[in-house]
């Protein structure tokens, strides 16, 4: 990583990275089979555990937590390397393919379980769709964070975090509403 901060990924090369490990380049190569996909390795084993959703009992407070974590993660040196892969993914799709298998699919895995948490403790309904909430979630962080059209903050993420995890609970409590008022509708009709 520290490579890769002074290089920059367009100039890193196999070699360079062999030579700092003082290793061939075929080792390099054993393990990896790019220098994109060295590289997100490398970046997911710095932050992984940093990234980790705890379980509060609580949705919001634990995917608030864990986006907090993230802004802090993209808002230190190690922000400049995310932004780095995801400009060099555009053209090169190895290197997004490789972003997305290796750092963020794992992460992704993790926010479903404690989406479901959610969803089995009441706080959020069944049928709920993850990714769309994932997506929505995430993107408005990924687009400050790439776009840097505002600031990318604590508190932006808890207001992200509640906008879109009160929409999903108000999804759920009209729902229960509509059933509790089909069924008051069916007893009417019984009579």
């Amino acid at each position: 990583m520290n490579l890769l901060q002074h290089t920059g990924f367009d100039d890193l090369t196999i070699e360079a990275i062999a030579a700092d490990a003082g290793v061939g380049k075929a080792t390099v190569y054993r393990w990896w089979p790019n220098k994109g996909a060295l590289v997100v390795d490398a970046f997911a084993s710095g932050t992984e555990s940093k990234l980790h959703f705890p379980d509060t009992g609580s949705v919001y407070r634990d995917v608030s937590f864990q986006m907090r974590r993230a802004v802090a993660i993209f808002r230190s040196p190690q922000g400049r390397i995310v932004a780095a892969l995801l400009g060099a993914g555009q053209s090169d799709l190895e290197l997004l393919e490789a972003f997305r298998a290796r750092f963020l699919r794992p992460r992704r895995q993790e926010a479903y379980k404690t989406l479901l948490r959610g969803v089995d403790r009441g706080e959020l309904p069944s049928g709920l769709d993850l990714d769309l909430v994932l997506d929505i979630l995430y993107g408005a962080i990924y687009m400050r964070f790439l776009i840097r059209h505002d600031e990318l903050s604590a508190a932006y993420v808890n207001e992200v975090c509640h906008l879109v995890l009160a929409g999903a609970a108000k999804k759920l409590l009209v729902s229960q509403r509509t059933k509790s008022q089909r069924a008051r509708r069916r007893r009417a009709n019984l009579w």
